[in-house]
């Protein structure tokens, strides 16, 4: 199962390439946030992740809640997050 996970941007990396660090429940991964660049995109901000890529452009309670909807899912969610903290993108 692939699942959009909640992140928060905690750092720009590469404005040219639109790539910037995100946090996903403390695994701090590179994404591609060229999707949601015409959103207008920030540190601080909170997208769904799926992978790889900055699919969408969330509010904080919407990603709280959504986090903890995940999590009540139990194994699709732990694979996704083991999934998520062996990627890079660099």
């Amino acid at each position: 199962m692939c699942l959009g996970i909640p992140g928060q941007i905690v750092e720009i990396v590469d404005e040219r390439f639109d790539i910037a660090k995100v946090d996903v429940s403390g695994v701090k991964r590179n994404v591609s946030i060229s999707l949601v660049r015409p959103e207008g995109i920030a540190v601080g901000d909170w997208v769904l992740v799926h992978v790889g890529f900055a699919m969408s452009k969330i509010d904080e309670h919407e990603a709280r809640e959504t986090q903890k909807a995940l999590k009540l899912m139990g194994d699709p969610y732990t694979d996704e997050m083991a999934m998520f903290n062996k990627s890079q993108i660099e």
